[in-house]
C-alpha cells in the first residue's frame, strides 16, 4: 500500500511536469512573437524619424546622405524654410502658384512636429541591439533618363531581436529569405526610386 502511494505521487509529479512542459512549449512562441512586435514598433518609429530627416536633407541638398554624422549635424544646426503657396493673381488659367518663403524653422523642431520626443542622441543606433548601427546607403540611379536620388536604411532581425531565442530569430530570417524579402526592417531601396518601409 505504501509503495502504491509513492508510485501515485511520482506519477502525479511526472504528469504535472509534462503538463508544464506542454504549456511552456505553447507559451514560448507567443512570448517571442509579442516581444518581436513590441521591439518592431520602436524600431519602425526610429526608421520613420530617419526617413523624415533624410527627406528634409534631400530637399536642402538634392541628395540623400549615407553618413549619420552629416545627418545629425544637419538636424542639430540647420533650418528649413517655411513656405506659403498662393495662387498667382495674374494667372487667368488658375494653374500657377507662387511659393513664398515666410520664415525659417530649425530642422529638429520640424521633426518634433511628428515626434515630440525626438532627439539625435543615439540616432544611428538600432534599439535593443548590442550597440549596432543602422545600415545606411545613399546614391543615385537613372530612371527614364533622369538621375534620381535613392536611400536605403536597414535593421536586420539579429540586431533588434538581440537577446531573444536565437533559433527562432534564424527561423524568422529564413522565412523572409525564402520569399525573397529582407530579413528585418528597412525603408527605401538602392535599385528603386522609393522610400517606402517594408512594414507598410
Amino acid at each position: 500500500m505504501k509503495n502504491q502511494k509513492i508510485i501515485n505521487t511520482a506519477l502525479v509529479i511526472v504528469a504535472l511536469f509534462l503538463a508544464y512542459m506542454v504549456f511552456n512549449g505553447l507559451r514560448q512562441p507567443v512570448q517571442f512573437t509579442n516581444k518581436c512586435k513590441d521591439r518592431e514598433a520602436v524600431v519602425v518609429a526610429k526608421l520613420k524619424d530617419i526617413r523624415l530627416a533624410e527627406t528634409f536633407f534631400k530637399t536642402r541638398y538634392g541628395r540623400y546622405t549615407a553618413d549619420f554624422d552629416s545627418l545629425v549635424n544637419y538636424i542639430d544646426n540647420e533650418q528649413i524654410a517655411i513656405v506659403k503657396i498662393v495662387h498667382d493673381a495674374n494667372d487667368t488659367t488658375f494653374t500657377k502658384n507662387i511659393i513664398d518663403t515666410i520664415g525659417m524653422k530649425p530642422v529638429i523642431d520640424s521633426i518634433r512636429v511628428y515626434n515630440k520626443n525626438f532627439t539625435t542622441t543615439d540616432f544611428a543606433r538600432i534599439p535593443f541591439s548590442n550597440n549596432e548601427k543602422f545600415d545606411i546607403n545613399a546614391g543615385f540611379i537613372t530612371r527614364g533618363g533622369l538621375k534620381v536620388a535613392v536611400v536605403e536604411v536597414k535593421a536586420p532581425y539579429n540586431t533588434y531581436l538581440y537577446g531573444l531565442d536565437e533559433q527562432r530569430i534564424r527561423n524568422l530570417a529564413k522565412q523572409q529569405e525564402d520569399i525573397n524579402k529582407y530579413a528585418g526592417l528597412k525603408f527605401g531601396s538602392m535599385t528603386e526610386a522609393s522610400d517606402a518601409g517594408n512594414w507598410e
